[in-house]
C-alpha cells in the first residue's frame, strides 16, 4: 500500500540532528534537493502498487528516487549506498527522512524494486522537468545579466521571446540547435564465445537434470549425461591460446551434441517429473537454452556467425551485439541509446537493446523538442548516418537546417565553397558536445558498464545516468550564475 505524502519538500533547518546543530543550506545535497520536483512524480509512482488501501505502507518516491540517485552519482553497490546514508545526515535529508537515524532506513535489496516500480519511463518524466527548469534557470540568469548591465532594448527582446505566440506559424519560430548522436551502454557480461555459450548451456541443463530425477533417487537409474567428458573437451579448447578454425568448429559440435543429448533426457524425465519442480531461474534457462541451442545448431549447419536474434549471454537474454566499427570496440553488447543534447542538458530520444539505425530517430526527435520547448530547432547537429532521404526532405520542409555538406557536387564559387567548409567546422565544434556527454557518462557514471542484470532495471539505470548527469550541469549553472554575480557586485562596489 502507498500512502500518499504532497509534501515532499523538507527544508534544511528542519531535519533533526540528535548531536544538535543543523545542516548547511549550501551543501551540495541540500541544492539537489531543492532542484527535484518530488511531489509532481507522486501519483505515477502510486500507481506502481497493486494494492492501495491494504498492506505495509510502502517509501516514499522520494526515498526511492533519491537513493537511486545517490547510487549513481557516487558510484556505489546496492549494500554501500545503504550504509553511505547510514553515516551521512546530508544524504538522509536528500531521501526524505525527516531526522537522523543511526539504523538502515531500507533493506538493500529493495533497491532492485525501486529500480523496477519507477521504470524507464517515469525517470525520463524528471529528466524532462529537472532539464526544463535548468534551461530556464540559464534563460532567466542571462536575462538578468542583460538587465545589470542595462543593455538597452535586451529586456523587451527577451521577454518576447519569453512569451510562445500560438498564432505563429512554425517555419518563422525556429530556435536553439539540436545534438544528436547514439551510442552503445555494454553490459556486464563476458565476451562472448560460441563454445562457452554452449558450455553455459550444458551446465543450466545438468542442473535441471539433477533436480527432475531427485524425487527418483534410489528407485530409477540417473540418465548418463557424460559432464565429465564434456567438461574435459570444453577445457581442452578454451585452455589454448590459438585456436584454429577447425579446432573451434571441432569443439562448437562437440557441445551442441552434448547439448542435444541433455534435452533429450529433459523431455523424456518431464514426462515422469513435473516441470513445476524447477525453480523460475532453472525454467528459464530452460526455454533459453532451447533457442540457443536452435540458434546455435542453425549457424553450425549453414556455417555462419549471424542469426536473427541472436542470444550472447545464457543469464541475460535480452542482450544483443551491436556492431560500432570503432578501433577500441569493433562490437559491444549491452543497450544502444540515442540521445539528444540542447543547451548542455541530455534527453533519452531511444533506448533499445536490438540494434537500430540512428538515422531513424531525428524525425521523432525533432518533434520531441517541439514538444518540450514550443518551436523547432533552427538547426540540427549531427553525424553523416542522419542524412538520409526522409531526414533531409523532413528538414528542409520546415526550414530546418540539418549539418553537413549539401547534396550534389561543389560549388564552383570559393566564397561559397569556403563558407560551406567554415560552417562545417562550426558545426563539427558544436557536436562535440554529445561526444562529451558520453565521456562524462562512462568515465564518471558508469555508463561503460550497466551492473543491472535485468532488462527493465537495465532501462532505469541508464535513464537514471543521465538524469545524474542534467543534476550536475544544473549545479554547475548555479555555480557559474552565482561567480558571475559575485564578481558583478565587486565591480559595481568598485
Amino acid at each position: 500500500m502507498y500512502r500518499s505524502n504532497q509534501n515532499q519538500m523538507l527544508l534544511p533547518h528542519e531535519f533533526f540532528l540528535p548531536f544538535g546543530g543543523r545542516l548547511n543550506a549550501e551543501n551540495q545535497w541540500c541544492r539537489l534537493a531543492m532542484l527535484i520536483p518530488w511531489g509532481e512524480f507522486e501519483e505515477r509512482y502510486a500507481k506502481c502498487f497493486k494494492k492501495r488501501h491494504t498492506g505495509q505502507i510502502a517509501l516514499s518516491v522520494r526515498l526511492a528516487l533519491g537513493t537511486l540517485i545517490i547510487q549513481n552519482r557516487k558510484g556505489l553497490s546496492d549494500r554501500d549506498t545503504v550504509e553511505e546514508i547510514v553515516e551521512n545526515p546530508y544524504l538522509q535529508y536528500f531521501i526524505g527522512l525527516s531526522g537522523f537515524i543511526e539504523k538502515n532506513a531500507f533493506d538493500p535489496s529493495l533497491m532492485v524494486h525501486f529500480r523496477r516500480r519507477l521504470g524507464k519511463d517515469i525517470i525520463n518524466e524528471v529528466n524532462e522537468a529537472v532539464a526544463k527548469a535548468g534551461l530556464q534557470q540559464m534563460k532567466k540568469g542571462k536575462d538578468d545579466d542583460d538587465d545589470d548591465e542595462n543593455i538597452s532594448g535586451n529586456g523587451a527582446a527577451d521577454s518576447a521571446e519569453n512569451s510562445i505566440d500560438e498564432e505563429e506559424t512554425d517555419k518563422a519560430k525556429k530556435k536553439g540547435k539540436l545534438i544528436l548522436d547514439a551510442t552503445c551502454t555494454p553490459a556486464d557480461i563476458h565476451y562472448p564465445t560460441d563454445i562457452d555459450l554452449l558450455n553455459d548451456v550444458r551446465k543450466a541443463l545438468e542442473e535441471i537434470i539433477d533436480v527432475l530425477h531427485k524425487p527418483h533417487v534410489g528407485k530409477d537409474l540417473k540418465p548418463r549425461t557424460y559432464r565429465d567428458c564434456a567438461r574435459r573437451d570444453y577445457l581442452h579448447i578454451s585452455k589454448k591460446r590459438r585456436k584454429s578454425v577447425k579446432e573451434i568448429r571441432k569443439a562448437i559440435g562437440q557441445q551442441l551434441r552434448y547439448v542435444r543429448r541433455d534435452l533429450e533426457i529433459v523431455r523424456i524425465m518431464a514426462g515422469k517429473s513435473p516441470l513445476r519442480l524447477l525453480n523460475k531461474r532453472q525454467y528459464r534457462n530452460l526455454l533459453v537454452g532451447q533457442e540457443i541451442y536452435r540458434q546455435q545448431l542453425d549457424m553450425y549447419t549453414k556455417r555462419s556467425h549471424t542469426v536473427e536474434g541472436r542470444i550472447v549471454s545464457l543469464h541475460m537474454p535480452f542482450i544483443r551485439p551491436i556492431v560500432r566499427g570503432k578501433s577500441s570496440a569493433d562490437v559491444e553488447f549491452g543497450g544502444k541509446l540515442a540521445i539528444s543534447v540542447v543547451n548542455g542538458f541530455s534527453f533519452m530520444e531511444h533506448l533499445s537493446f536490438d540494434s537500430f539505425n540512428e538515422g531513424i530517430t531525428l524525425i521523432q526527435s525533432v518533434k520531441n523538442y517541439r514538444e518540450r520547448f514550443g518551436y523547432y530547432p533552427e538547426a540540427v547537429i549531427a553525424d553523416k548516418i542522419y542524412r538520409n532521404r526522409d531526414n533531409l526532405q523532413y528538414c528542409k520542409s520546415r526550414g530546418i537546417r540539418l549539418s553537413g555538406p549539401p547534396l550534389g557536387r561543389p560549388p564552383k564559387d570559393q566564397e561559397l565553397l569556403k563558407e560551406q567548409k567554415r560552417q562545417e567546422r562550426m558545426d563539427a565544434g558544436i557536436r562535440n558536445a554529445v561526444e562529451g556527454k558520453f565521456g562524462e557518462g562512462k568515465r564518471s557514471y558508469g555508463l561503460n558498464r550497466i551492473m543491472a542484470r535485468l532488462k527493465e532495471t537495465s532501462e532505469t539505470v541508464i535513464a537514471m545516468q543521465l538524469l545524474v548527469m542534467n543534476l550536475e550541469h544544473w549545479l554547475r549553472i548555479l555555480f557559474a550564475l552565482l561567480f558571475r554575480r559575485y564578481f558583478w557586485l565587486a565591480k559595481t562596489a568598485i
